[in-house]
């Protein structure tokens, strides 16, 4: 079968996703990175060839006609049919195409994600004489099916569709995608709504073509499939989608040197075996930092900067990995935690260690009463000042973390401490640019070597929490911070 054309309705507006759906469009929510639409786009353009793709745009369609374009710079022709009244339902918003289609068409809803898709198995279909075909998964949640369509099936052949059905008679997960001839445009205008929904369903015009045509068949869709409803579900595609190649993914280990020769020694030869790369950024250092690090193995670049803050920068900046994970060189962190972090990484878009769990705090840590109670309270500031996004923390000044690169650079301009404010800065940032943040625990050493820069005395711990402090309070307001893009 030949499919030219593709239309991928994404007018809805996702209200069971809110609040995350009042400043974005669903389709636009990013699975490892990617916006849901674009992946959908690329199963259409890659495996099927289709090169001409309507969007039926309407809540926040602008975000997704600036994201995509014309749609050249994908190698398709996107043509966007506006949707003026969301709430018609998808089966009365794909109308909105049928001057523009007179032909069998491919589509798939926007706000799904699909992994290991066999959606070019329709290139081999033979069936010619059909109205429709929907894409069928197999799946042994049977909340899936309650959430989506059932479907019952004689061969082939779809005998029954029932949206949202209360009681599961087998395995078959109906999917959001479809091939349409265009006799399904006459069928929603006959359609009458829905005595539960109040609008006319797709599923149950589909339904009628079953019962009246028998000409409706499916697709049997292998992989994992996702239809993106809640925050919930957003969650678990994006664990799995992450999941699946995640042993592919480079990670880098960034340690900001000041004068540490005592201990770096110990930091690189701890992490070194584990990661694609340990890149150590040595801020000048008057001593053999550089030396003994890059004798390790690790990757040195000496820079001239201000500080803690911008040295860390500088090395998220230019690492090689799609994971970065910054560590102190002081040897107060261990690389037996990395791999909770990593785990956590499936789940969230920056991992945050924290140091204030009792039992993880080795005897002669620099974690005295004043600053474990002192983190703990500006860590629930911060929650406070963002408690609509849910964070939980309960420590500010934690330099182990880890945080997706495709992440990092969506607030990479944003950063601006040059101190030990970097390290909340990091984590407002991540609030402010909307990514979900998890916080762990992990095992707090004694240093090696030397006195902290930051924490050393109370004069200095008291300097660095209010430098936190004012950080905090004008990324929350707004005073004189980078706007929000």
């Amino acid at each position: 079968m030949e499919l030219k054309v593709g239309v991928i309705p994404a007018a809805g507006k996702g209200v069971r996703a809110y609040p995350r759906t009042t400043y974005i469009s669903k389709v636009m929510f990013e699975i490892a990175g990617k916006p849901l639409i674009l992946r959908i786009l690329e199963i259409m353009r890659d495996q099927i060839g289709i090169k001409t793709i309507y969007i039926i745009i309407g809540h926040l369609g602008h975000q997704i006609s600036f994201f995509l374009g014309d749609g050249s710079k994908y190698g398709v022709n996107i043509k966007y049919v506006f949707c003026n009244n969301p709430d018609i339902g998808l089966a009365r918003g794909l109308l909105l195409v049928k001057e523009h289609v007179q032909e069998k068409f491919l589509t798939i809803l926007g706000d799904e994600a699909y992994v290991q898709s066999n959606h070019q198995d329709l290139l081999k279909w033979e069936i010619e004489d059909f109205s429709a075909i929907c894409g069928v998964n197999r799946t042994k949640n049977p909340l899936q099916i309650q959430k989506n369509y059932s479907v019952e099936l004689e061969g082939k052949r779809i005998t029954k569709l029932i949206e949202k059905p209360q009681s599961i008679k087998n395995d078959l997960l109906g999917c959001g995608t479809y091939v349409f001839t265009p006799v399904i445009f006459d069928e929603i205008e006959r359609a009458t709504p829905s005595p539960r929904s109040g609008r006319v369903e797709l599923t149950d015009v589909i339904n009628n073509l079953a019962t009246t045509k028998k000409n409706v068949y499916a697709l049997d869709l292998t992989g994992e499939y996702h239809n993106i409803n809640s925050i919930e579900e957003y969650n678990a595609a994006n664990y799995a989608i992450r999941s699946y190649d995640f042993d592919q993914y480079k990670v880098s280990v960034v340690i900001p040197t000041y004068n540490e020769e005592t201990s770096i020694g110990y930091v690189v030869s701890d992490f070194i075996e584990q990661v694609d790369e340990v890149f150590v950024v040595d801020n000048s250092s008057a001593d053999k930092t550089a030396e003994i690090a890059r004798h390790l193995g690790a990757r040195v670049e000496v820079v001239k900067l201000k500080g803690y803050g911008d040295t860390i920068k500088y090395g998220l900046d230019n690492a090689i990995g799609d994971i970065l994970i910054v560590v102190e060189a002081d040897y107060s962190f261990r690389s037996k935690d990395l791999s909770k972090i990593l785990t956590y990484l499936r789940d969230a878009d920056m991992v945050m260690g924290t140091r204030t769990t009792r039992e993880m705090i080795e005897q002669g840590a620099n974690m005295p009463e004043p600053v474990r109670w002192g983190n703990v309270i500006v860590a629930k500031l911060v929650e406070l000042l963002w408690w609509k996004q849910e964070p939980r923390f309960t420590d500010v000044g934690c330099t182990y973390r880890g945080i997706w690169k495709d992440c990092y650079l969506k607030f990479q301009d944003r950063l601006m401490g040059t101190g030990p404010e970097f390290a909340p800065e990091m984590m407002v940032e991540a609030l402010r640019a909307r990514r979900r943040v998890i916080e762990i625990p992990v095992s707090y050493y004694p240093r090696v070597g030397g006195k902290s820069k930051h924490s050393d005395n109370y004069f200095k711990i008291a300097r660095t929490a209010l430098r936190m402090l004012k950080m905090i309070i004008s990324s929350r307001f707004n005073l004189g911070r980078k706007a929000i893009v």
